[in-house]
């Protein structure tokens, strides 16, 4: 049978526990680090959007397909494959380095068009396929409209989703392990608890004085 733990060994056992959740709470902190302060500091522009407005920069391109090419686009037609021909995609990607590689088409009765949203900025295709006649706009909105974006995963793609996924996953065990820590220091240090919960009472406070 077990009996009590010596003061020595709850003195290595808690040691021991120390040191893993320091170890899990540095590994965290490193992992979330540079995107946590990029993340702070975008939850300040999106925060004050008025302060960091900015005019987009609009481009407007046109082309003529050449005949083969809009012959293909008329084949594929309203009835054709989600996406563009590949020989068009690969003519109108070298002519304007756009990225159409999995945009789905929108086809009507006269015209192929693709929406091409992206984080910072717009673009839209148009083709049309009586003529062969393109258009194309992008707009670029500059580079804190690019990081608000990403701050928000507004079309930033699944890859980027994952990684906000890891990311807050990447947080939530930084804080938890700091909690802990906290915990574990607590008696030494008799301030802990009342700043813990001045950081719950505050937005609380906020929130029924000042938000309705």
């Amino acid at each position: 049978m077990g009996g009590a733990l010596s003061p020595a060994e709850a003195a290595l056992k808690r040691s021991a526990w120390l040191k893993t959740l320091l170890q899990w709470h540095w590994i965290s902190s490193a992992i979330c680090l540079v995107a946590l302060v990029l993340f702070s500091l975008t939850g300040i522009t999106l925060n004050n959007a008025g302060l960091f407005e900015s005019k987009a920069k609009v481009q407007r391109l046109d082309a003529q397909l050449p005949e083969r090419l809009r012959a293909q686009l008329q084949a594929a037609g309203p009835a054709g494959p989600p996406s563009l021909p590949a020989e068009v995609a690969a003519w109108l990607e070298d002519l304007w380095a756009l990225e159409l590689a999995g945009r789905v088409v929108e086809w009507s009765g006269d015209e192929a068009y693709l929406a091409m949203p992206r984080p910072g900025g717009d673009a839209w295709l148009r083709i049309d396929l009586a003529s062969g006649a393109a258009e194309a706009e992008l707009s670029d909105r500059g580079w804190v409209a690019y990081f608000n974006d990403l701050h928000k995963g507004r079309h930033a793609g699944r890859v980027w989703s994952w990684f906000l996924d890891l990311f807050a996953g990447a947080c939530l065990l930084f804080a938890l392990t700091g909690l802990w820590i906290l915990k574990l220091h607590a008696l030494k240090r008799p301030s802990t608890w009342p700043m813990v919960a001045l950081g719950l009472l505050l937005p609380l406070l906020l929130l029924l004085l000042f938000v309705h």
